[in-house]
C-alpha cells in the first residue's frame, strides 16, 4: 500500500516538475511509509524512497517502512540528509511549505546548499481520497464511537459534572480499543451547549439541560468524529423545535450531498434550511470537514469550500443551532462519498432522546 501511495506522489511530482520531495510532517511520513515512530524524514525521488530516522527506531523502521531505504541519521539529521541528497545528485528539492517554519527553512537551505522549492500540500491532496483499507479503518473507529454513545446513555445523569462525563466516555473508548481520543472531548450542558467547542468543565448537569457530546476515537492511525445532543429531565417545546430543525437540516444534507458538488454547495443545503427556519444567525460554523488520519482535513464543507467532492472522500456532516443563554444542538455523522451520494459510517440513534 505504501508503494502505491509513493507512486501516486511521484505522478504529482512529475506534474509539478519536482525531481525530489522532502517530507517533514509526521502524518505525511506515516501515510507514505507506514512508519509510526515519532521522529523521521522522507526523501522521495523518481527512483528512491528513503526514510531517515534515529537510533531509537533502528529495528522498528525497517519492519514498518516496506519499500523504503532506511538511513540512521546522526545527531544533526540535516547533515545526514544533505550528504544523501548530494549522493543522489538532487539539484532542487520540493518541501512541505505548510509544515516547515522559516527558521527550519533557513537551516535546511544552509545545510543542503541547493534550491528549496515550496510545494502546496502534495500529500494532503493524495490523502483527501481514501482507499478501501483507509475507509475500513475509519469505519471501525466509527463503530466504536457508536458503541460509546450507547454506553453513555446508560451513564449520564443529573448531578454529574461535564468532566466526569468526558472521563467515563474516554475510559470506555480506550477500554474498547481506541489508541486515544481523536481530539479533546466536548461535553457542554445547559447554557454551555451554545458553545460549539465547549470542552468539558466543572459545570454540573441539571434537569432541563441540553447535553452535547462531541467526541471521536483514534484507532490504527485514523479518526472518527461524532456529535449527539440529548436532553436531561424533560424537553420543552423550545428544545424540541430547535432539535428538530437541526435534525432535518442534517438529514437533508446527508440525502442530497453528492459527488461533483463543491464544499460550498454542500454547506448551503443545511445552511439554507436553517436560515429559512429563522435561525440562520445561530449557525456560524461550516457544515463539515474531511476526516482521516487527522481530525480536520480537506475537503471543507463550508461557505468557502472550493474543493469538488469525489468518491472516496470521508466527511463529517454537522449542522448546529446555538442560542446564547439557552443552549444549543449539534448533530454530526461521518460519511463516505460514493458514486451515488453519501454513505453513513456512524449509525447511532439521533432522534431526540430525553434521559429522565
Amino acid at each position: 500500500m505504501a508503494n502505491q501511495r509513493v507512486n501516486r506522489l511521484r505522478e504529482l511530482m512529475k506534474r509539478h516538475d519536482a525531481e525530489a520531495f522532502f517530507v517533514t510532517n509526521d502524518v505525511s511520513r506515516r501515510y507514505l511509509s507506514g512508519f509510526t515512530g515519532t521522529s523521521g524524514y522522507l526523501v522521495i525521488t523518481m527512483e528512491e524512497a528513503i526514510l531517515f530516522t534515529d537510533f531509537r527506531y533502528r529495528e522498528q523502521a525497517p519492519r514498518q517502512a516496506a519499500g523504503f531505504r532506511v538511513i540512521e541519521h546522526g545527531p544533526d539529521a540535516a547533515e545526514t540528509i544533505a550528504a544523501t541528497l548530494k549522493e543522489l545528485g538532487v539539484t532542487r528539492l520540493a518541501f512541505e511549505q505548510h509544515d516547515v517554519s522559516y527558521a527550519d527553512y533557513t537551516a535546511y537551505k544552509d545545510k543542503f546548499k541547493i534550491p528549496l522549492v515550496p510545494a502546496d500540500k502534495f500529500v494532503e491532496q493524495l490523502r483527501m481520497v481514501k482507499d478501501d483499507e483507509e475507509i475500513e479503518q475509519i469505519r471501525k473507529a466509527c463503530e466504536l464511537v457508536d458503541r460509546t454513545f450507547e454506553h453513555m446513555l446508560e451513564v449520564i445523569r443529573p448531578g454529574m459534572t461535564e468532566k466526569q462525563v468526558a472521563i467515563e466516555l474516554e475510559i470506555f473508548m480506550r477500554s474498547q480499543g481506541a489508541d486515544a481520543p481523536s481530539f479533546t472531548t466536548i461535553v457542554a450542558s445547559g447554557w454551555r451547549s451554545s458553545l460549539p467547542h465547549g470542552t468539558a468543565s466543572d459545570k454540573v448537569l441539571e434537569k432541563g439541560d441540553f447535553v452535547t457530546l462531541d467526541f471521536g476515537a483514534y484507532m490504527n492511525g485514523y479518526c472518527s468524529d461524532i456529535t449527539r445532543t440529548i436532553v436531561l429531565g424533560e424537553a420543552t417545546d423550545r428544545h424540541r423545535e430547535i432539535y428538530q430543525i437541526v435534525l432535518e437540516a442534517q438529514m437533508l444534507a446527508l440525502e442530497r450531498i453528492k459527488p461533483g458538488m463543491t464544499g460550498k454547495e454542500a454547506d448551503a443545503i443545511a445552511r439554507d434550511f436553517i436560515a429559512k427556519a429563522g435561525y440562520g444567525d445561530c449557525f456560524g460554523h461550516g457544515l463539515g470537514h474531511g476526516l482521516g488520519m487527522e481530525i480536520h482535513e480537506e475537503p471543507r464543507l463550508s461557505r468557502t469550500g472550493s474543493v469538488v467532492l469525489v468518491p472516496g472522500m470521508v466527511v463529517t456532516v454537522e449542522p448546529g443551532i446555538y442560542i446564547p443563554g439557552f443552549g444549543g444542538v449539534r448533530i454530526e455523522d461521518d460519511a463516505v462519498v460514493t458514486e451515488n451520494g453519501l454513505s453513513r459510517l456512524t449509525r447511532s440513534d439521533k432522534q431526540l432522546l430525553v434521559l429522565r
